[in-house]
């Protein structure tokens, strides 16, 4: 999953577009999702990010919807418990189950909550998708050193985002070979195997940082990492284009109740 992510941020139908365009409409388009929130605003938000990942970026929609599935499937069980409510008096409730003196159910205000935090909770993983999918781990950081990020917080972000793709090479390859021997055919092997595997991933992950280490050092690393920093032309239509849809979210959740946080 990891592996296509970064796949599709490098190819990708607006891979030529300007990154900071792209982070722009990111950026915008999440705080308004988070500090004017509405219902329509919400699943206005979740409906333009795939449109836009899918129709303008490329990203095949069974891909896309894998990807959308797994926060869903947390977020669904957190609103859940947000929803439900114990009370000794459940007049209130659309419905409920009593158990001994109290009663457990779903009321009208925390069903609304709950939809609520569920749907501006997706939006925001939407903004983020949009962000991933299209615009490489280089990009990003090329943005946030002209916000004035801290330098060791950036050295440390693609450190650990090397370190992700690292760590799911070395698993799949031990998983291969312990599979390949049977280390996987019952209950008992599994967890042997598995240990193993957790063992076997720290030391040739500790290796792999000494490697990692000696190879920069070797390049005269000296405390600071550099990229290589792509021009490309910023453009008035898609800035635009962005103002404008920006905009209408913002009056669309004014329109609909939305309130500033």
């Amino acid at each position: 999953m990891m592996l296509l992510i970064d796949h599709y941020a490098y190819n990708n139908k607006l891979a030529s577009v300007h990154r900071g365009e792209k982070f722009a409409f990111f950026a915008l388009t999440i705080t308004i999702g988070l500090v004017l929130p509405s219902t329509i605003t919400s699943l206005a938000i979740i409906v333009l990010m795939a449109g836009a990942v899918v129709f303008l970026a490329g990203i095949p929609w069974r891909f896309y919807l894998k990807l959308m599935l797994l926060p869903g499937s947390f977020l669904m069980i957190g609103v859940v418990l947000v929803a439900i409510s114990i009370s000794r008096e459940g007049q209130d409730f659309l419905w409920a189950v009593k158990l001994g003196s109290y009663v457990v159910g779903i009321s009208k205000q925390n069903l609304e909550h709950a939809i609520d935090l569920f749907l501006r909770s997706l939006g925001a993983v939407s903004c983020l998708y949009f962000l991933s999918l299209t615009t490489p781990l280089t990009d990003i950081i090329a943005i946030l050193k002209k916000l004035l990020v801290p330098t060791l917080v950036l050295e440390l972000m693609v450190l650990i985002y090397r370190f992700i793709f690292t760590l799911l090479e070395m698993t799949m390859k031990i998983y291969t070979a312990q599979s390949s021997r049977l280390g996987y055919k019952n209950i008992r092997t599994s967890y042997a195997s598995l240990s193993q595997l957790v063992l076997s991933l720290f030391v040739k992950s500790y290796q792999y940082s000494q490697t990692m280490y000696d190879s920069l050092a070797s390049r005269c690393y000296a405390g600071k990492l550099h990229f290589v920093d792509e021009r490309l032309s910023w453009s008035a239509h898609n800035i635009l284009l962005i103002i404008i849809i920006d905009g209408a979210l913002v009056v669309s959740s004014l329109y609909t109740g939305g309130y500033l946080l």
